[in-house]
């Protein structure tokens, strides 16, 4: 493993996934955090807010798109809203265009000017760009539960989500009220999703997708419901899936139904669950699981920095 280090500022830490993300790269053998941004908490000890980070001497700073060029970088992590983006990729642009630019929100994912950063899928492009755009937590375990068989797929194949409430931000709202969620479930955005129109993007055809908030913190499940041009049985399903999967360390393929407690806080997405009707053997249905802040997010991040870097694939998330 290489043992030169990068710089790198992370902009918009505060957040669920900023604070998933700053401790891996603050203990990635190859990557020195430089600079943090954050609007709400400029001054204060990183540390004071992220428990996990007591060892860091850092606070908090305000960086700007017109402040960035006071903190030149190696890489920067945009961890903003969407739609915040533009003014710092503009910055960087005028300022240190060979910087590495990973972009955590939406606005970019739809760019042919920017690498989509699945690295399961797109490592080669990934490796040769400097404009990262890191994929939504949805559409990770959409389209990773629909690429192997995407080719063969009839009709619109529909992926029902459910989501614990860290997805839904911090800014206060029904969907992250615990009062609201207790023994509850909400669906929202039912048509239109931005992920749903991601996926449908990557992978060049639509699907629906039918997102819903649950009472518990983190976490992804979606089943993903189709139909394929010709028969299948659950064994060639498994097979295929393994096959298709077989050099991706961080994905798993299991013929059980995998639960969200399988893969809370790792970096991991287990598929399986393959389902094959008994009426019409051309269905099927597949469930996927992942962490939507650490693969959804943070773990992402992390590999397009690795790819970008000339680094181990799997570097700071061992």
């Amino acid at each position: 493993m290489s043992d030169k280090r990068f710089s790198v500022v992370i902009v918009g830490a505060r957040g669920h996934t900023g604070s998933e993300l700053l401790p891996l790269l603050w203990k990635h053998p190859n990557f020195k955090v430089s600079a943090v941004g954050s609007g709400s908490a400029v001054g204060d000890p990183i540390k004071a807010h992220i428990e996990s980070m007591a060892d860091c001497p850092l606070a908090f700073s305000s960086i700007t798109p017109d402040s960035l060029a006071q903190f030149p970088a190696d890489a920067y992590v945009l961890a903003l809203p969407n739609g915040h983006a533009a003014g710092f990729v503009a910055a960087v642009e005028q300022q240190n265009p060979n910087a590495v630019v990973v972009d955590l929100s939406a606005d970019y994912r739809f760019d042919d000017n920017w690498a989509y950063g699945q690295p399961e899928r797109f490592a080669d492009q990934i490796r040769v760009s400097r404009r990262i755009a890191n994929p939504g937590c949805y559409a990770t375990g959409a389209y990773l539960a629909l690429a192997p068989v995407i080719a063969d797929v009839v009709e619109t194949p529909v992926a029902f989500g459910v989501s614990g409430y860290s997805g839904a931000g911090k800014t206060p709202s029904r969907k992250n009220d615990p009062n609201v969620l207790q023994d509850n479930l909400l669906p929202y955005k039912l048509t239109d999703h931005v992920h749903e129109k991601e996926v449908s993007h990557q992978l060049g055809r639509d699907i629906r997708l039918l997102p819903h908030v649950a009472p518990f913190f983190r976490g992804i499940s979606l089943t993903v419901a189709a139909e394929l041009e010709s028969p299948q049985n659950v064994e060639c399903l498994l097979e295929r899936f393994q096959a298709f999967y077989a050099g991706s360390e961080l994905i798993r393929v299991q013929a059980d139904i995998p639960e969200v407690t399988e893969v809370r806080g790792t970096h991991n997405v287990v598929i399986g669950g393959f389902t094959v009707s008994a009426k019409n053997p051309r269905r099927i249905s597949i469930v996927a699981v992942l962490d939507n802040l650490l693969k959804g997010a943070a773990t992402q991040a992390i590999q397009n920095l690795n790819l970008a870097f000339g680094l181990a694939p799997l570097a700071g998330l061992e």
